[in-house]
């Protein structure tokens, strides 16, 4: 990459560090949507990981670790190893069929969003129900890198407390991260790191945390309807965008 592209590399990040650091998600939608614009999402999501891993550590803090775990494992495990594990990005998947994908699931998130249809209350079914949003949200993540349908819906519907759910979504995110950081090795080893490929990276680490700090200070102006539904009108139109590319 060029300067100019890794100073892109560094606002896309700076602008999903400012979402995440706002809605307390979203940074590798924001980042492989707009990403993916232009470069292959399997590249894309290699620079996801490390940025994607170091925010979500803080929000795994917190005094709800022992039950979050006792309820989420099994989804946990089947995020892990679908992801980990099922075909899709990676040297098997061609560039324009996962950008294909991605488009698909950034269309139907921003629909899901600006709709928020009534979530059953499965806080009293049992925790297996869990695996199965763990297993369809660990494929999607393997063909797109975005792990937020249906795993984050599933959580809502848990009716957890708003500390319980933000500490639910940085372990989960975690999780998937960690799996998709080991696909990404297994399929195309990452290698001796280049002072290129340094740099870039420092320059999304550095935009995903000073946006995510910026994002914070600004969540009690930015958090309300009207930001929620320009987000997710923008996730669909960046969906669209990546379908066109995809072909």
């Amino acid at each position: 990459m060029d300067i100019m592209q890794t100073l892109w590399v560094a606002a896309v990040f700076a602008l999903a560090g400012g979402v995440k650091g706002i809605t307390g998600m979203g940074l590798p939608t924001v980042a492989m949507s707009l990403l993916g614009l232009w470069m292959p999402p399997a590249q894309a999501a290699a620079l996801l990981v490390i940025p994607s891993l170091s925010t979500n550590v803080a929000q795994c803090r917190g005094p709800h670790l022992r039950p979050l775990a006792s309820r989420l494992w099994p989804g946990w495990l089947a995020i892990a190893m679908v992801t980990a594990f099922a075909p899709g990005l990676g040297g098997s998947s061609p560039t324009d069929a996962a950008s294909r994908w991605l488009g698909c699931v950034l269309v139907g998130y921003g629909l899901w969003g600006l709709w928020r249809p009534t979530l059953p209350d499965l806080s009293q079914r049992g925790r297996w129900l869990g695996a199965v949003a763990g297993a369809a949200t660990g494929l999607i993540t393997s063909m797109t890198a975005v792990f937020v349908l249906p795993w984050v819906p599933y959580l809502q519907s848990l009716r957890l407390d708003k500390e319980a759910t933000v500490q639910a979504l940085g372990l989960s995110f975690t999780v998937a991260t960690l799996a998709l950081a080991f696909r990404l090795q297994t399929s195309a080893p990452f290698g001796e790191v280049s002072d290129e490929t340094a740099w870039v990276l420092g320059g999304a680490m550095g935009g995903a945390f000073a946006g995510m700090k910026l994002g914070e200070m600004l969540r009690g102006r930015l958090a309300g309807p009207a930001f929620q539904k320009a987000l997710f009108t923008v996730f669909i139109a960046l969906g669209v965008a990546n379908l066109m590319r995809g072909g």
